[in-house]
């Protein structure tokens, strides 16, 4: 199974931009690829946003928009044979679906993914608290926090630790509707039309 655990920064409280993007591939157990770009999001930037992950608007003067990134990206995140991986994921889909419909993206409708918060829940239910930092600190995982690159290749991280602790990422997944920003039921298989033989 292919994993791309993937990590978005956003530049203000309307989280439907992003300013970074971190992803980080695993195949068979171990990073195969690993990706990491400023993004312009054509919006202003917050000072929180600023103070939280360090970008600031000189940084992204001159950065490709995420429109102009999805060429790159697109394919990687979109791999039918992949599972994407974030940690709280149901924020980062949602910036992602909300960039792609803002960008007038041809993307496929549906995307599968998994929450490694939760499927660290599962694993290791005693710990005071299941945010990346405090996995990070547990698992002596090196993490940059609000890096988008770190955080990914740290949400990766985590996904295999939890792998080798018994849990089953195939089960934590689930279905975003991309264009309508929120997880849904899986959409069910067309049924086939039964003809009664005339006689």
């Amino acid at each position: 199974m292919k994993y791309i655990a993937f990590d978005v920064e956003t530049p203000n409280s309307l989280n439907n931009r992003m300013s970074a993007i971190g992803i980080t591939v695993i195949e068979d157990g171990a990073i195969t690829k690993e990706f990491y770009s400023l993004v312009d999001p054509e919006q202003e930037l917050a000072p929180f946003n600023i103070a939280l992950t360090g970008i600031t608007p000189e940084m992204i003067e001159g950065q490709p928009t995420f429109g102009q990134l999805w060429p790159t990206i697109g394919p990687i995140l979109t791999d039918p044979d992949g599972l994407l991986l974030a940690h709280n994921a149901p924020f980062d889909m949602g910036v992602l679906g909300k960039c792609i419909e803002a960008y007038n993206i041809d993307a496929p409708l549906f995307l599968k993914y998994a929450c490694t918060c939760q499927m660290s829940k599962a694993a290791a239910p005693d710990l005071p608290n299941h945010k990346l930092n405090t996995l990070c600190d547990c698992l002596c995982i090196e993490l940059d926090h609000h890096n988008a690159g770190s955080d990914a290749r740290a949400c990766g991280k985590v996904a295999l630790r939890c792998i080798d602790w018994g849990v089953d990422p195939t089960q934590f997944a689930r279905t975003y509707d991309v264009y309508a920003h929120k997880t849904v039921k899986p959409p069910k298989p067309a049924r086939k039309k039964k003809y009664r033989n005339s006689i």
